[in-house]
């Protein structure tokens, strides 16, 4: 009789196991990954009742195999161009969560006599949030076209960041086993500078190649050089003191920036759906039921401090970012729960052998508990509102109504925050690559130098030179470009801040040559180094042009293989309607145009144009088939089908911008949000919105009304105004202040 080897019998178990609970799950619909916990549990050393796992360490390999798994399809859905767009307000909410239940966590452990060590573990386990619960509880209620819901998928979204963070300060404090603070920050710095470089070289090269492969590959070899990639970061994670956790996320996200995004997300589906599942049955072995019954004092109260704790950490950082009561509520009420991640940072202290050997059971039992909670928890958000609603005093209403209002305010964007972000930038970026080139030059370059060419000193002048080469236009970039030419052009038309332009780029110039001597300095003696720094420079102004020319390529093809899949998804939208003598294409909307502040029935754009509007972007926000009261705001993008010469001349009216006599003498004008009280003897009193004549007027517009208590948003133009009603416009201060007498109240918030 052949011998079949465990790994083989065990597998077969594990996804034996998993395939019936599956079914069950799925006919009883409720979340699969509990499914797989049970069916490692029932498989497990700790129940008899069926045939038990033989060998855990080869299962503990394919647990992690999935673990990689999972990491690289986050990474493919997450894409650190979304970090980029999540808006301020999900970030103050992931941020005061997370601190939040750290700290919650770690005190509750405490109060229940763990160690330091367990405490922390524990907090790191409830701090993070379930991104597959959640996603699939919204599609479930049919909630994720709310509002409330692009908040919560921004928190998780930087919750996956936060999650990887973690999990390098949670390794580097096993190691250390003590809070140094040096080395807590060393290990951020670190995780940030190879994040910075890994994204950055990935960006260039991976699009580049997979664009000049795409005629060799078939599905295939695509999910082989996929998966390859995945495992090559994976080993160079762990080559730098990183999980492997860590490489095959930050490779699923350099991918997730290219034209094959989807298509490999959608050839690893199934490969990462059976590692996941062999990880999860691997969670529900390593449980043991009478730790469980043990603990279910400190399980249920675990339970309570992450649902309430969640709760009340996500709707106050709602508040505190002016998002109102309801929205908060309703985005704390969502993510109380915790999941994969979780699973991970307990598997993390397992696997170092720094938490006991009960904290395990308890995250899973606690994540088990908030899994079937989460649905009831969402339904109930907009009852616990109203019910909040009644019982909170009026004065604390209108003080919450109105600094939520007044976080709405709309800011213009000055030449100086425009130079100095694009500086920042650009000294970030270039800083970090060329310290990865000068780490690249003494730990690769010179060894191979060394041994394969010449050596001595030799040796390190060649390692310089090639060093230095591959420097050059990045020093350029650091001391010389401007990104930003024609804002800085603006500031040096003011001779009062030449001088603060001066200042700037002689630290440019002065970082520029520290760089370099910092090279030099290695080889070379600190009388040589400046001699040769000088040369180097001097070079670098005689050839400027040349560099220029180069860096400026290397900066075009960065920027279109990053944002290469956008293009390619606008052209094949385009391509989709090729038999029509039409297509679709984007306009950004100025401050300056015309058509800001104006809606689509005013501007009649179909009827003038002949063209269609079909898409708003507004930050965040898509409003599909605007209607005709919808408002075009300043830096919207508006998507419009049309012909040729019809876009033309849409072009040329949208980027015509207003110039009054007014607005030349006082030049550019703040905004803000100001709050006007209709009173008797009001000239608005019993007129309408279009009667009243704001626009005219003020050059204002009206973006709600409190009306009765009602809050009106974009109000119908035919509304009449009465006394007592609050009306809200966005335009300039002192345009609407001399819009009424003395007896008309306006109020600046």
């Amino acid at each position: 009789m052949t011998h079949l080897p465990h790994l083989v019998t065990d597998l077969g178990l594990i996804l034996g196991a998993a395939g019936i609970m599956t079914l069950l799950f799925k006919k009883l619909k409720q979340p699969l990954v509990l499914g797989y916990i049970i069916a490692g549990l029932m498989v497990g050393p700790h129940f008899n009742l069926f045939p038990t796992i033989v060998e855990m360490d080869n299962i503990t390999i394919w647990a992690e195999i999935g673990v990689i798994f999972l990491l690289f399809s986050l990474g493919l859905e997450f894409s650190f161009k979304k970090l980029v767009k999540v808006g301020g307000a999900s970030s103050i909410m992931a941020g005061m969560e997370v601190v939040v239940m750290l700290l919650l966590g770690y005190l509750t452990g405490k109060i229940l006599g763990w160690s330091t060590m367990d405490s922390v573990f524990l907090g790191g386990i409830l701090s993070i949030s379930s991104t597959t619960i959640i996603i699939r509880a919204f599609d479930e209620l049919g909630v994720k076209s709310q509002r409330f819901a692009g908040l919560v998928f921004g928190v998780l979204i930087v919750e996956d960041l936060v999650a990887i963070l973690l999990l390098v300060l949670l390794s580097t404090l096993a190691v250390s086993q003590q809070f140094a603070g040096t080395e807590m920050l060393s290990a951020v710095l670190k995780l940030g500078f190879f994040l910075a470089v890994w994204f950055l070289a990935g960006i260039f090269l991976i699009p580049t190649f997979l664009r000049k492969a795409s005629k060799l590959m078939n599905d295939e070899t695509l999910l082989v050089v996929s998966i390859a990639l995945c495992f090559l970061m994976v080993i160079l994670a762990a080559q730098v003191g990183f999980s492997p956790a860590l490489g095959a996320f930050i490779m699923g996200s350099i991918l997730a920036e290219t034209t094959k995004a989807e298509k490999i997300e959608h050839l690893v589906t199934s490969v990462k759906d059976l590692f996941g599942a062999i990880f999860f049955v691997s969670v529900g072995i390593l449980i043991n039921p009478a730790m469980i019954v043990e603990y279910a004092g400190p399980i249920a109260l675990i339970t309570v401090v992450t649902i309430v704790g969640k709760m009340l950490s996500i709707t106050g950082g709602g508040l505190v970012a002016g998002q109102g009561l309801k929205t908060s509520i309703q985005s704390g009420m969502s993510v109380s729960q915790i999941g994969e991640f979780s699973f991970i940072i307990a598997t993390l202290g397992v696997t170092l052998k720094v938490t006991s050997d009960f904290l395990y059971p308890v995250a899973v039992a606690v994540s088990a508990i908030t899994t079937f909670t989460t649905p009831y928890m969402i339904k109930l958000a907009e009852p616990l509102y109203k019910s909040v609603e009644r019982v909170l005093p009026a004065r604390w209403q209108s003080s919450l109504n109105e600094y939520s209002s007044g976080a709405q305010t709309i800011n213009t964007t000055s030449d100086w925050k425009l130079v100095l972000r694009s500086y920042f930038i650009n000294l970030v970026i270039s800083s970090v690559i060329l310290i990865a080139l000068v780490l690249l030059a003494g730990r690769y370059i010179s060894p191979f130098i060394t041994e394969n060419v010449v050596g001595g000193i030799w040796a390190s002048m060649v390692t310089v030179a090639i060093t230095l080469v591959l420097m050059t236009p990045f020093l350029w970039a650091l001391a010389v470009y401007h990104p930003q030419k024609e804002a800085q052009g603006r500031i040096w038309a003011n001779r009062n801040y030449r001088s603060l332009i001066i200042v700037l780029e002689f630290v440019r110039i002065g970082i520029a040559i520290l760089f370099i001597g910092f090279l030099l300095n290695q080889v070379l003696s600190e009388q040589v180094a400046i001699i040769v720094g000088l040369f180097i420079i001097g070079m670098i102004v005689v050839f400027s042009k040349k560099i220029q020319n180069f860096y400026i390529r290397i900066e075009e093809r960065f920027m279109a293989n990053l944002n290469d899949r956008e293009i390619n998804a606008a052209s094949s939208m385009a391509h989709t309607l090729v038999p029509w003598d039409a297509h679709l294409t984007s306009f950004e909307v100025s401050p300056e145009s015309v058509v800001v502040g104006r809606s689509m029935l005013e501007l009649q754009i179909r009827e003038k144009y002949g063209v269609n509007v079909a898409v708003i972007e507004r930050g965040d926000h898509t409003i599909m088939a605007p209607t005709r009261n919808e408002r075009v705001f300043p830096n919207d993008r508006i998507y419009v089908f049309g012909t040729d010469e019809q876009l033309d001349a849409f072009r040329a009216f949208i980027e015509a911008e207003v110039e009054t006599a007014a607005d030349s003498d006082r030049g550019k004008e703040d905004i803000s949000l100001q709050m006007l009280v209709v009173s008797a003897g009001s000239t608005l009193h019993r007129k309408t919105v279009r009667e009243s004549g704001v626009r005219e007027k003020t050059k204002g517009l009206i973006v709600g009304i409190e009306k009765n208590g009602e809050r009106i948003l974009n109000p119908d133009s035919e509304l009449v105004l009465e006394e007592g009603d609050i009306v809200w416009i966005v335009g300039s201060p002192w345009r609407i202040r001399q819009l009424e007498d003395a007896k008309q109240k306006v109020v600046e918030v």
